[in-house]
């Protein structure tokens, strides 16, 4: 496992990032992972993936956290969108803290069940924990409920449930349960 780097991506891997996600969304469990299809992630031109490689290689908004193998391979993926206080989530809700929210959680079904998920995690908690004024009360995620598998790993990796549910996918019934990790008082 130690053949993999775990790193932010660059602002110029945008076919990188590009190839990852579209193998993500064919995932099997890709229809309760993640917002948006195949069809539309390759719909989308050049421009949005460079835009997108852009804002999550650098500053304070996002940053998206690669595994890569000896090889130069993508194996997995994790990003962080920061979330200030006074602002409006991707539910249109008001943000009452400074938090990172995780998303777009991937790694190859290959890789899974190798502690790489683990290494993914850290470092974007670790990138977390060093931004400053304001600094990050905590990180949240949101699990859809049909997702048993997700689920316990959050919970294994220390993120707990909070209660609170949103509406995200395009079946009004379903539901995604948020999970949060405080701040370690250590940091």
């Amino acid at each position: 496992m130690n053949q993999y780097v775990i790193r932010p991506v660059r602002g110029d891997e945008w076919e990188q990032v590009k190839e990852l996600r579209i193998a993500a969304l064919m995932d099997p469990a890709a229809p309760v992972a993640f917002l948006e299809t195949v069809a539309e992630a390759e719909g989308r031109p050049d421009e949005f993936w460079q835009a997108r490689a852009e804002g999550a290689s650098h500053g304070r908004a996002a940053r998206q956290f690669v595994a890569e193998g000896p090889g130069g391979e993508w194996v997995g993926s994790v990003t962080v969108l920061v979330e200030e206080s006074g602002t409006a989530d991707i539910f249109d809700q008001v943000i009452e803290r400074n938090q990172g929210h995780l998303v777009g959680v991937f790694v190859r079904p290959e890789q899974r069940g190798t502690g790489l998920t683990e290494r993914l995690f850290r470092a974007a908690l670790d990138w977390c924990w060093s931004l400053e004024e304001p600094e990050l009360e905590c990180v949240r995620l949101f699990v859809h409920e049909d997702n048993p598998w997700a689920e316990a790993f959050y919970r294994r990796f220390g993120f707990e449930a909070t209660g609170t549910v949103a509406h995200v996918s395009a079946d009004p019934a379903a539901k995604d349960l948020e999970y949060v990790f405080p701040r370690p008082a250590t940091v």
